[in-house]
């Protein structure tokens, strides 16, 4: 029997530490192809390049892991995932894993997510995916205390597959394996940032802004991403990428539309 084929892509970069150790992981499961961005992507949600030329760069053999095929991409995590799939690729892939993000992808984050966004461009194509990330930003952070669990959920997701239009985001606490509870699974916790902009003007007299802000937690419930994070587990929320909301439909047909 064929290995699984396995794609990795994130949105830190080719060289991020987290990307580094994913690849590594997914050996141990199957073929692996990199298609990732050749610089940091973070928060580029799902955009896509229209307006200029994008560029695969085939990585040295020396380059990563030893028989892996690589590619740094000029474009963002969505369109390493789409020039995947269309041009670089002999095969559909058996499934896309994203990351490992430096830093958490739950609750509101999903939106904005670069890591997210290319799992969700594989679930549209019909390839299962799933995003992983870390709770912790740092770029040396310690991605082995994530190992086991990262590995166990890719074989179970390949064992069982992943229902039809959803894709998984998994994001794993800040702590040692043996301090971990395990996985639960979650629903994505309502949450927002309370933001604003630091204000301030360049030597030349022009004004520019950083934006800032705080995580606001809105959601009190235990069966969210953010208390599983909180109390210890790996959280996984199936999201789907159909955002109709099924339950305003019948409001709104009692308008008075013409």
């Amino acid at each position: 029997m064929k290995k699984p084929l396995i794609l990795v892509t994130n949105d830190d970069g080719i060289t991020a530490p987290g990307l580094r150790s994913l690849v590594l992981l997914m050996k141990e499961i199957g073929d692996v192809v990199v298609v990732a961005p050749d610089s940091p992507q973070s928060g580029m949600g799902h955009a896509i390049t229209l307006d200029s030329t994008l560029y695969a760069t085939k990585m040295s053999s020396d380059f990563g892991a030893s028989g892996v095929e690589e590619y740094s991409c000029s474009g963002t995590p969505a369109d390493c995932v789409k020039l995947a799939l269309q041009e670089l690729l002999e095969r559909k892939p058996d499934i896309c894993v994203s990351g490992i993000n430096h830093g958490a992808n739950s609750s509101i984050n999903v939106i904005y997510s670069g890591t997210m966004s290319a799992a969700i461009e594989a679930g549209i194509e019909g390839v299962p995916a799933i995003g992983f990330s870390l709770c912790d930003y740092s770029w040396d952070a310690d991605f082995s205390q994530a190992k086991a669990f990262i590995t166990n959920i890719v074989k179970e997701a390949l064992d069982h597959g992943i229902p039809k239009d959803v894709v998984l985001n998994v994001n794993i606490p800040r702590l040692k394996t043996e301090e971990i509870k395990g996985v639960k699974i979650c629903r994505q916790a309502k949450a927002n940032w309370k933001e604003k902009f630091d204000k301030r003007t360049n030597p030349m007299g022009r004004d520019y802004y950083w934006l800032t802000g705080e995580f606001e937690l809105l959601d009190k419930g235990e069966d969210t991403d953010e208390w599983a994070l909180a109390n210890g587990y790996v959280s996984l929320v199936p999201t789907q990428f159909d955002l109709t909301a099924h339950h305003a439909i019948q409001a709104i047909n009692n308008w008075n539309l013409k």
